[in-house]
């Protein structure tokens, strides 16, 4: 007879990939005020810049606003500010985050970002997030978001075929890429939802509920 408490655990059935930004934390002033900054150092439009970057990985920012400019000194300036404000900078995790992330079965969720692994994980540690072991940032794949390769690099970290896999959103990209990576997509904190999206919640408070019941029932 086998001893419940040494039986091997099922893996789980069903997976979900997390956005970080705007999603799990609120950084929206941060990333503004840091992009503000780079913008002003370089004579470039704050909000013209921020519009970009919000849809494109830094280094596909600076081809677009600053293609004259050094794109590898132009991110060790933004590297430079945005480290400080990881370090420095106010900011929190969205309500119900950390209960809803504590609660996932071990295994069955991942962060999929266009920010980098590091500043993230000094987030996490700030706001009392738990770090899970899949995460796929700027620097694991050759294409960000709206590309589906994050997505299909978080499934296949997790060992999940796509189809068993829910996005979480807050973003145009970010929601694009989850579609066409093949999974299903909800969006979070936002008054409305983004075109695309299977299902919208006004807050990640009010997700949590359906995201931990999409991960604990098996299909």
């Amino acid at each position: 007879m086998i001893n419940a408490a040494s039986a091997p655990v099922p893996p789980p059935g069903r997976y979900v990939l997390f956005d970080v930004d705007g999603t799990l934390v609120d950084a929206v002033a941060n990333q503004r005020r840091v992009w503000a900054t780079w913008a002003a150092r370089y004579g470039l439009d704050p909000d013209a810049v921020h519009a970009v970057a919000l849809r494109t990985r830094p280094m596909e920012t600076f081809a677009a606003v600053a293609p004259d400019q050094d794109p590898h000194a132009c991110l060790a300036a933004l590297h430079e500010l945005e480290d400080e404000d990881v370090r420095s900078g106010v900011y929190g995790a969205f309500d119900g985050a950390a209960e809803l992330l504590t609660a996932l079965p071990p295994g069955s969720w991942g962060l999929v970002t266009s920010n980098y692994g590091h500043r993230v994980r000094g987030r996490f540690d700030r706001t009392g997030l738990p770090v899970p072991p899949v995460l796929v940032d700027a620097a694991s794949v050759p294409e960000g978001k709206p590309s589906p390769v994050p997505y299909l690099r978080g499934a296949a970290l997790l060992g999940a075929a796509a189809e068993d896999c829910l996005v979480i959103e807050d973003a145009p990209a970010g929601v694009r890429s989850g579609l066409r990576a093949g999974m299903t997509v909800w969006t979070v904190n936002g008054p409305a939802p983004t075109e695309g999206a299977h299902r919208h919640f006004p807050t990640l408070r009010e997700a949590a509920p359906e995201i931990l019941a999409f991960a604990t029932v098996r299909p």
